[in-house]
């Protein structure tokens, strides 16, 4: 026999279940309106549906439950944007110093060779998304939209594509 917990808190998931399937796609327009990114939307309204789901004992919600949700969607995404605005003005500014900085060992025709030859040796993937991002200027979400991959994706192979390029040209940097 179920205890009178057990009912409560299936009571509580059948609600928070029927409240998602009844909100989930407006939920995830808004989230897109701001990222413009239908993966990341999803996966941010997600997040902010388990999020609160793990805080909902200790959550006071004063007024709708909707309009909590769209206040904590809307503020995930901004705080997203701002953390990806941070993220690449550091990068930018880390590229600016290095290249500052960085005094080259051999002629800058040499140094060419170097690096397209590290390209070359990405796997084909990281290559491609890193010479979509370097040579053709496109952003992460694009890259992800056109190659059918997360975003998170794309930004883990960029890393790991900086990485091996570090590591592989280390010896023509001082």
């Amino acid at each position: 026999m179920a205890s009178d917990d057990d009912v409560g808190i299936l009571l509580h998931v059948v609600r928070f279940e029927k409240f998602f399937k009844q909100h989930y796609a407006n939920f995830c327009l808004l989230a897109y309106r701001y990222l413009n990114d239908r993966d990341l939307a999803e996966e941010i309204v997600q997040d902010v549906f388990v999020k609160i789901w793990e805080k909902r004992k200790s959550l006071d919600v004063k007024g709708s439950l909707t309009a909590y949700f769209y206040l904590a969607i809307k503020n995930t995404c901004l705080n997203y944007l701002k953390h990806k605005r941070v993220e690449a003005a550091f990068a930018q500014n880390y590229l600016q110093q290095q290249t500052e900085n960085t005094i080259f060992e051999e002629s800058s025709e040499d140094l060419n060779e170097k690096i397209s030859k590290a390209i070359d040796m990405l796997p084909p993937q990281r290559k491609k998304i890193f010479l979509m991002s370097r040579n053709e200027g496109m952003k992460y979400h694009e890259i992800a939209s056109k190659l059918q991959l997360s975003v998170k994706t794309v930004e883990a192979q960029m890393g790991l594509a900086l990485k091996q390029l570090r590591e592989q040209l280390k010896d023509y940097l001082k």
